[in-house]
């Protein structure tokens, strides 16, 4: 489990928000948004001081006990639930405006990702949002020493043995590919 002791949102998050109010002319504010593998509610909390009906789904007990007290220290109400990414969301289809995945689903195996997909298109409305922020291996000399040195099982998979995660990593090709059957990119 990695967990930071930072509380502030995630720099990648802030730049998202800022592209959908100036590029977009899209306010985050009153929107009913998902965020995937939480952490520790950086940025789960500040999406909801912002005024935002936030959900937040982490795997790490841990991680989620640190969110709500995070939460709860700001004066903050998150729906904050234990869960697994790469599983079934007990969510209506169709209700979330934006859903944030912050290298969350990295650590997915191809069965997980494919239903955190699935379910990410069911609950997304029409219209709505959907960042991913992912491992990128093109270009990145470390990345590509990881898969060859210590490759994971599944394709483009590479394990970091010292906490037993697996995780995965996109060209940018792959990655397009894998999304545009789910989403407009």
């Amino acid at each position: 489990m990695l967990v930071t002791k930072n509380d502030g949102p995630q720099a990648d998050t802030l730049r998202f928000l800022k592209f959908l109010k100036k590029e977009q002319k899209y306010r985050v504010e009153d929107r009913i948004i998902l965020d995937l593998g939480c952490g520790t509610g950086r940025n789960s909390n500040y999406l909801s001081d912002l005024g935002n009906k936030v959900i937040g789904i982490e795997i790490s007990k841990i991680a989620l006990n640190i969110a709500k007290d995070r939460a709860n220290d700001m004066g903050l109400h998150v729906d904050y639930r234990c869960g697994d990414i790469g599983e079934k969301y007990e969510i209506e289809d169709g209700s979330i405006d934006v859903v944030l995945d912050v290298t969350s689903s990295n650590s997915l195996n191809e069965k997980g990702r494919e239903i955190y997909l699935n379910e990410v298109n069911r609950v997304l409305k029409k219209g709505g949002y959907f960042f991913v922020r992912a491992l990128c291996k093109d270009g990145n000399k470390n990345v590509k020493n990881l898969l060859k040195m210590s490759p994971g099982r599944e394709y483009d998979t590479y394990i970091i043995k010292e906490i037993g995660l697996t995780e995965r990593v996109f060209s940018r090709e792959d990655f397009i590919k894998m999304n545009t059957k789910y989403i407009k990119i």
